[in-house]
């Protein structure tokens, strides 16, 4: 059965993955080298219980958005990632769709940045991925808060500081991105849920859209409010990947000055409750 070539092949290459290797901290005896499940629940964003039936073969049709997740936390080729979503009966996410794979090199790239807050989007400003960094200074988002528009329209808001010109410079910003994603992407019909979601639910959305507004303006600088190392600021810079329309927000600091103290305690904070 398909369900259990899928949990064959989640299990082999979750054992393959290090700890390390998925920017996780290493703590306490393991009897392998791979990823727990509890591990990859959490870079996948989905349940232990669900990673386990996953495995075991008692889960069926795991959704598209489940294996890609799964195939992002596993970082895997291209090849197996097509592999993946065969034994799950699926077929992968193809042009006209959202790309939500991370290329080998960008996950390399991000590997390297174990100092910095860094997190991968997709072209719908949707969560893909976030080092312990950045999961410890804007804290973890699941479910539909993984979506930065929905998040801030909808949703549980954000630990940046905003006052009420820049609050309406980003909610300007998201809904003009957001609709030129949606021209990029016809036929996705995730994004086309989103945009009615969010027009049924706020107000506010739906002025913004119907007003046709294509301006954008990315901020810069921000503030975030934590409620550990109180207020840090940082240069906020979003990267944009050619070819597989991913961006990458990376946050940083002045060298040496008092922000960079709050990060690097964050950093040790972070990986402690990570640990505990």
């Amino acid at each position: 059965m398909a369900t259990t070539e899928f949990g064959r092949a989640v299990r082999r290459w979750r054992d393959r993955v290090s700890p390390e290797a998925a920017g996780l901290p290493v703590g306490g005896h393991r009897r392998a080298a791979g990823l727990r499940r509890e591990e990859l629940a959490l870079l996948a964003g989905i349940s232990v219980d669900y990673v386990t039936r996953l495995e075991q073969g008692r889960a069926d049709n795991p959704s598209v958005q489940v294996v890609e997740a799964l195939g992002r936390a596993l970082r895997l080729s291209g090849a197996e990632r097509e592999h993946l979503f065969g034994a799950a009966g699926l077929v992968p996410p193809g042009r006209g769709t959202v790309p939500g794979y991370i290329t080998p090199g960008v996950q390399r790239m991000l590997d390297r940045l174990t100092g910095t807050p860094v997190a991968v989007f997709d072209a719908a400003w949707t969560l893909l991925l976030a080092n312990p960094l950045y999961s410890a200074l804007m804290g973890e988002w699941h479910g539909k808060d993984r979506n930065a528009v929905w998040r801030n329209f909808l949703g549980s808001g954000t630990r940046a500081r905003h006052t009420a010109e820049s609050r309406r410079t980003l909610e300007a910003s998201q809904v003009a991105g957001l609709r030129a994603t949606s021209i990029r992407y016809p036929a996705d019909q995730g994004v086309r849920r989103l945009i009615a979601e969010l027009r049924d639910g706020s107000d506010r959305f739906a002025e913004l859209w119907d007003s046709g507004s294509v301006e954008q303006h990315e901020v810069a600088h921000k503030t975030i409010d934590h409620p550990q190392v109180g207020a840090v600021a940082l240069d906020c810079d979003v990267l944009a990947v050619a070819g597989s329309d991913l961006r990458i927000m990376i946050y940083t600091t002045e060298p040496d000055s008092p922000d960079a103290e709050k990060l690097a305690l964050l950093a040790v904070l972070g990986t402690q409750a990570l640990t505990g």
